[in-house]
């Protein structure tokens, strides 16, 4: 039995602080996890931004209400759900991430929670467990599952690495030297196949 574990931005959805970014001219904002591998560094960073800019969730909820999934992930989500299970384990919020779900037909999202003043500064983020992707899919491997995954950034080498298989997708050009024993796919149908090869 198995299990797909798949990222959320840049896998099914744009990455949400660089359309964040573009959108309120902080282009610091644009920095990810493809760019620093210690997630919570680059949150209390991001959140120092913020309130330095004077901004908070609403206009980052204002963003996200006109991201619409990426071309193709929803036709692509909808072939692997009527195959197996399916999991987003993102480093997301549910106060980012739940319109962006209902986009693509309310896929389980497994991610973290913010802490919201009432005047709409984040003040802090709850993240779920440590090294929530890792952790995650040795639960499932725990109960029974082979885990399957995929993902673009430093923060889902864990969940691939610990995986029955794992792939990148639209990653880049570093990570895949950094990891050349990891297949890369570019396209939705070549990683659906590969994903449909690992199938029992």
């Amino acid at each position: 039995m198995e299990i797909v574990c798949l990222d959320m931005e840049g896998v099914v959805v744009p990455e949400i602080w660089i359309a964040f970014a573009e959108k309120s001219g902080i282009p610091e904002l644009k920095r990810t996890t493809r760019d620093e591998p210690d997630y919570e560094k680059l949150m209390r960073w991001r959140l120092s931004v913020l309130k330095e800019h004077g901004m908070g969730l609403r206009e980052i909820q204002e963003t996200i209400a006109k991201i619409d999934p990426l071309p193709g992930a929803k036709v692509f989500l909808d072939e692997l759900r009527s195959l197996t299970q399916v999991v987003i384990l993102s480093d997301t919020f549910t106060q980012f991430a739940m319109p962006l779900m209902k986009k693509l037909g309310m896929p389980t999202l497994l991610c973290n929670t913010l802490e919201v003043a009432p005047d709409g500064e984040i003040t802090d983020f709850k993240m779920r467990v440590d090294h929530s992707k890792r952790s995650t899919v040795r639960a499932f491997q725990s109960i029974g599952y082979d885990t399957i995954a995929a993902g673009d950034s430093y923060n889902d080498l864990e969940m691939i690495l610990e995986s029955k298989a794992g792939y990148l997708f639209r990653s880049t050009e570093k990570i895949k030297a950094d990891y050349p024993q990891l297949p890369a796919f570019e396209e939705y149908d070549d990683l659906l196949n590969a994903i449909k090869g690992e199938l029992s």
